[in-house]
């Protein structure tokens, strides 16, 4: 079974290296679970993702470089602390390249393995809290109406109230309302996070600069 949460994958087909890996981190008050295969890490990340993966980079079949980036297809920020036996300078680069949080090369230290998951559980908790932000976000936006959208990506491109109301053809009273609704239905409480919302959601357009009232 799953946890609820879990703090830390691990994948290696050694069975020792598994529950010793474990049980350091089990000892440390980490939630781990562990898997002996590519396959059954993909099969466990669609489930759940992770904060990070303690990951073999010698897997039988499809060797960790590879499984990366299916991990990161399921979990696209998902930080990766790779391990190996057999490491090398291109190895490490190419994993690095590919966005993994750490490279350790056996045998390394209990503090080493600690510092490193320490570090990519920390990142993990901070990307899946703004990945839900942003759903959370997503949400909200997808209850404006069609004229409140309007509305909403004018006025964050710059436009005042009363040029709001020529673009679309209603008066500068109706644009303030509709700005009051899209305030409230994306819990926005200033301009400012109007604009930072219009970002998140890559909406934001270029427009004119002249003050909102």
């Amino acid at each position: 079974m799953l946890t609820p949460k879990a703090d830390v994958f691990i994948v290696d087909d050694d069975v020792s290296v598994r529950e010793a890996l474990a049980a350091v981190l089990l000892d440390e008050g980490f939630a781990v679970e562990t898997f002996d295969s590519a396959e059954e890490v993909l099969a466990g990340v669609r489930r759940l993702c992770p904060y990070s993966v303690v990951l073999d980079v010698n897997l039988p079949g499809l060797n960790g470089l590879e499984l990366q980036g299916l991990l990161h297809v399921e979990c696209p920020s998902l930080p990766i602390i790779f391990i190996t036996g057999i490491g090398n300078i291109p190895m490490s680069v190419r994993a690095m390249k590919n966005g993994a949080a750490e490279f350790l090369a056996k045998p390394f230290s209990d503090r080493a393995l600690l510092e490193a998951v320490r570090t990519a559980v920390e990142t993990g908790k901070r990307s899946q809290v703004a990945v839900e932000d942003l759903k959370s976000l997503r949400l909200r936006y997808s209850h404006l109406t069609p004229r409140e959208r309007a509305v909403f990506l004018l006025v964050v491109a710059g436009l005042a109230n009363k040029n709001v109301g020529f673009e679309l053809g209603i008066s500068e009273i109706t644009v303030k309302a509709h700005r009051g609704s899209v305030m409230r239905k994306l819990q926005a409480d200033s301009l400012a996070a109007l604009i930072q919302m219009a970002i998140k959601l890559s909406v934001l357009q270029d427009g004119p600069s002249s003050s909102a009232v």
